[in-house]
């Protein structure tokens, strides 16, 4: 799908200090940012943690500290999710309490939360407390069967709840209605990182770390965790979560960091004193996932937990080898899903639904997801994949495009169409649902006119936003090292995009798809830049009798041999006319 370039708008009326580069003053303005103030990363400038329900868990968790209770965290089989058990499991024994263990449900026999069936395996364990993380805000029917066997149940969650809240001990979720903490945006590692820091409060003016004998523990230690599962479950990097962000980045780069985070990075070829925020969801983020979408996010949890070295390097081999399997799966399933979306666009281009919806029933529900963002971001509009579970019923994985709230779209649906969705939830961007496999084709419909009824043409044409074109002096590494060490970037606080105009002196594919290019701004070539597109259109590119080309770029140094040079990673680029 053909994209356009947009340049963001900013203010000029931010007034930063002087040391700031005045493109770094334009780039923190298009973002909203409205003073250096904003820049500021320590923990001190964190919200205070004015969570409703807050006050009620840190009393029941410090109460089963205090008595050697038996402590069960049920989470979720995603990044986020693992992050959130991991923290939850080692904080509360850093705390003094030796009997506390996770429970991840199996997505393949489970499903995702707190289910009624989910309880009955974990109350073999015997529980006294179960903590979700993660999940539970949507658990009603577990969390009333949980208190039915006597297992007093902490829903610590950053989902949007539905009409009915679950009947829990405790709630904890900033998105929960009547709870005042003001950034709604953090991830279930974030929620429950807020919720260990409290319980520690509590446990210290409780005299209880003195009269144990144990040391008190530095939550610091735990911002790895909180940093890396906050980026991959890609929520909005607002202030607060761009502090935490930046921590945990900090700490990282330093060295210190959990060993399990240490061995995804180098199998992943990662330097973890280069570490910037975008390699949680690409490097970090996917073979952490990769264990809950094909095998079990048990994995995944002991290798973040894990206290020695060279078994957490085990570990994540083992993670690094099923997301190569990932890969694989994910391969076949895309061809698949462009066959079918090509051979409606042959018939007639105008038949193509504005929500798509695709099906096959021998696709694989864990990879499900990967496809519905791949298929989202090429054709630009709301998709939902969909995949055989068996007993006549299918799962779907839905990603939305800017200015459709899925989450909010699926309840339409349920409200016009009682009949169609069994469940669902999910955020503004993503969504999950399970429906009948017959009911498939009449959901497909009732969620294009959806769509249909939300959006209008131009919503349906991909956009690429730049930060404006860059000065020739400014195409520097010193300028990209200060751009890369100016973020953390992410969701909502994006990566700087700039765009332009360049004569294009050299092109050659590199691997299967990828176009390495030599740039230069003027006709005389006198300034020579590198820069590479990933994953290009092999029908077109490479083009010999292309000689201008308009392209949208980050600026990234690229080390290799050790040469170290500036190169420009492209995310768009289009034929320019040359006219004489």
């Amino acid at each position: 799908m053909q994209k356009k370039i947009r340049r963001r708008e900013y203010s000029n009326l931010i007034e930063f200090d002087a040391s700031f580069h005045p493109l770094l003053q334009r780039i923190y303005a298009a973002r909203g940012v409205l003073g250096a103030n904003e820049l500021q990363y320590s923990l001190a400038n964190l919200h205070k943690p004015t969570f409703k329900g807050l006050a009620e868990a840190v009393s029941i968790l410090a109460d089963a500290v205090v008595a050697q209770a038996r402590i069960l965290v049920v989470g979720d089989f995603d990044a986020d999710g693992a992050t959130s058990s991991a923290l939850a499991v080692l904080a509360l024994k850093a705390f003094g309490l030796p009997d506390v263990d996770f429970l991840v449900p199996n997505r393949f026999e489970y499903g995702y939360g707190l289910t009624p069936e989910i309880v009955a395996v974990a109350a073999a364990q015997q529980p006294d407390i179960i903590i979700t993380v993660d999940n539970g805000i949507s658990s009603v029917d577990g969390v009333s069967v949980a208190r039915d066997l006597g297992i007093a149940v902490i829903v610590t969650d950053h989902h949007l709840p539905g009409t009915q809240l679950p009947d829990a001990d405790a709630i904890v979720n900033p998105n929960q209605p009547g709870c005042e903490f003001p950034s709604k945006n953090l991830a279930g590692v974030g929620v429950i990182f807020y919720v260990m820091n409290a319980l520690r409060a509590e446990l210290r003016q409780m005299g209880w770390f003195e009269e144990s004998g144990i040391p008190e523990p530095n939550m610091a230690g735990f911002l790895d965790l909180v940093a890396l599962g906050t980026v991959a479950d890609v929520v909005p990097l607002d202030y607060n979560n761009r502090i935490l962000v930046a921590q945990g980045l900090q700490r990282i780069r330093a060295g210190v960091c959990r060993p399990g985070i240490k061995a995804m990075l180098e199998v992943s070829g990662k330097q973890a004193n280069k570490l910037v925020a975008s390699d949680f969801s690409f490097a970090l983020g996917p073979r952490l996932n990769a264990a809950g979408r094909l095998d079990d996010m048990s994995l995944g949890i002991q290798c973040l937990m894990c206290e020695s070295e060279n078994l957490a390097r085990e570990m994540a081999a083992q993670l690094d080898e099923l997301n190569r399997d990932r890969k694989a799966i994910e391969t076949g399933m895309q061809q698949e899903a462009m066959t079918m979306l090509q051979k409606i666009l042959h018939d007639d281009a105008d038949k193509l639904p504005w929500g798509l919806c695709l099906f096959d029933e021998t696709w694989h529900q864990g990879v499900i997801g990967i496809l519905a963002s791949r298929i989202k971001d090429k054709y630009h509009r709301p998709t939902i994949v969909f995949a055989d579970v068996g007993d006549g019923q299918i799962k779907g994985s839905a990603r939305s495009v800017p200015g459709f709230h899925i989450r909010d779209a699926l309840d339409a649906v349920a409200a016009r169409h009682p009949h169609l969705l069994q469940k669902f939830g999910g955020h503004a961007m993503a969504a999950g649902m399970s429906l009948l496999r017959e009911h498939f084709d009449e959901f497909a419909r009732a969620f294009d006119a959806e769509v249909r009824r939300q959006l209008k043409d131009e919503d349906l044409q991909a956009v690429v936003v730049s930060d404006g074109e860059l000065q020739s002096q400014e195409f520097s590494i010193q300028l990209a090292s200060q751009l890369r060490d100016a973020g953390p970037w992410g969701q909502h606080f994006p990566e700087p995009v700039f765009d332009g105009e360049f004569y294009l002196l050299q092109q050659k594919l590199v691997g299967a798809n990828h176009l390495k290019m030599t740039l230069a701004i003027d006709a005389q070539g006198q300034q020579l830049i590198d820069a590479i597109a990933f994953n290009v259109d092999t029908t077109f590119w490479p083009n010999q009798e292309l000689k201008k080309i308009r392209v949208a770029f980050k600026l990234d140094i690229n080390e290799f041999r050790g040469k170290t040079n500036l190169q420009l990673l492209v995310d768009h680029l289009e034929p320019v006319v040359v006219t004489h």
